[in-house]
């Protein structure tokens, strides 16, 4: 609603412009049949109930274009707000597996880094426990791997009871299932394969290749949240524009659809896009879908975050469309002047759809083939 009282508000400015354009040019007509010797007192136009009548030698003849309406494809631009988003694939909060002591940071913010590089150490004696645990279950297992095989040489002689090499093959079940719980744990807190004498330093590396972005520790810190990340790793080389899309919009939006996205940081360069995905899910709160477009960004001139507007056009239609200067504004109402009779006009109320380059979209009012006034029609509005 707000948009569309917009459109009124600038149309009926442009209208009470084109209205002091119509009486200097009105003005004009006059001063030219004075000046061209012809009678001062000129019938220039005669009402005949509605219908207004431009006599043979009015000026107006001289003036006035009329044009035949006709059907074209139309294809109408309409905006929605974006914003900057990072790849959520490409974004890692780099958590820490154990709380400890952040013992060095290997990489800073803005730092790049590549998948495996060391990003930061913590001091934990958990990690200590869990690397004692590891060394614990495999010593328990080479035990047990002894017992069982001791126990199957006797029995072999017949000088061990079924009972002990059934005991001797279970201890040895038991003691590798511990081992490689052991070393999960391990290998979850990214240090398979590390034994007691290690230490207590764990080291954390990066899962994917980017730059830090973010940064919340320093060395010496205490860190027991397991759910804040110490720092954010992102590759940006590409980037999400997202924007929010009404319900009312949704019949219009598709993938692969053609797209310009102009940022506020960039006034004035406009972006060529295509959709690459539409939101399955409406959102609860804001009742919006997300519509999200890929951009190469090995610039890095798109930072997430910045606020952006994009233009898609509505799936195309057989529609009729008119010069924005043949529509006329009265009072509340928007019409045209149509030729019913060579040089006889009748004003004619419209419905007016989107304005697109100097035209706008007709839903109802006119047929194609009728004949309007496109130019100073305003001298014929009262």
């Amino acid at each position: 609603m707000k948009s569309q009282l917009s459109f009124r508000h600038r149309l009926a400015l442009g209208l009470a412009a084109l209205g002091i354009v119509g009486v200097a040019a009105w003005w004009g007509l006059a001063s030219h049949a004075k000046e061209s010797g012809s009678p001062i007192d000129v019938v220039m136009l005669r009402r005949e109930g509605v219908r207004l009548i431009v006599p043979e030698k009015s000026p107006l003849r001289h003036s006035l274009v009329v044009q035949a309406v006709s059907t074209q494809a139309v294809a109408a631009p309409f905006s929605l707000p974006a914003a900057v988003e990072a790849d959520p694939a490409r974004l890692v909060k780099v958590l820490p597996p154990i709380a400890g002591r952040i013992a060095s940071l290997n990489k800073r913010l803005g730092d790049a880094v590549k998948a495996g590089d060391v990003l930061f150490t913590i001091d934990s004696a958990d990690f200590a426990q869990a690397r004692s645990d590891a060394q614990k279950a495999t010593a328990a297992l080479a035990l047990a791997r002894q017992n069982l095989d001791r126990q199957r040489e006797l029995g072999a002689a017949n000088l061990a009871a079924t009972r002990d090499i059934e005991q001797a093959q279970n201890d040895n079940a038991q003691a590798a299932s511990e081992l490689a719980r052991a070393n999960a744990r391990l290998a979850q807190l990214g240090a398979a394969g590390a034994k007691a004498g290690d230490g207590r330093l764990l080291t954390v590396r990066s899962p994917i290749s980017g730059h830090v972005v973010d940064l919340a520790a320093a060395v010496g810190g205490y860190w027991n949240d397991l759910a804040a990340a110490v720092m954010t790793v992102a590759d940006l080389s590409t980037v999400f524009v997202t924007a929010s899309a009404q319900e009312k919009d949704l019949a219009q939006l598709y993938v692969g659809q053609d797209a310009t996205v102009t940022l506020d940081a960039y006034a004035g360069q406009p972006l060529a896009a295509k959709v690459r995905y539409v939101g399955e899910l409406l959102d609860a709160d804001t009742r919006s879908v997300k519509v999200r477009m890929v951009f190469d960004n090995r610039q890095g001139r798109l930072k997430p975050g910045m606020f952006a507007t994009a233009v898609f056009r509505r799936r195309s239609h057989d529609g009729i469309v008119v010069p924005a200067t043949a529509v006329l504004q009265s009072g509340f109402y928007s019409r045209a002047f149509v030729e019913v009779a060579p040089w006889q006009f009748e004003p004619r109320v419209l419905q007016l759809g989107p304005r697109m380059d100097g035209q706008i979209e007709i839903l109802s009012g006119l047929k194609a083939g009728e004949r309007i006034v496109v130019k100073d029609g305003v001298l014929l509005n009262d």
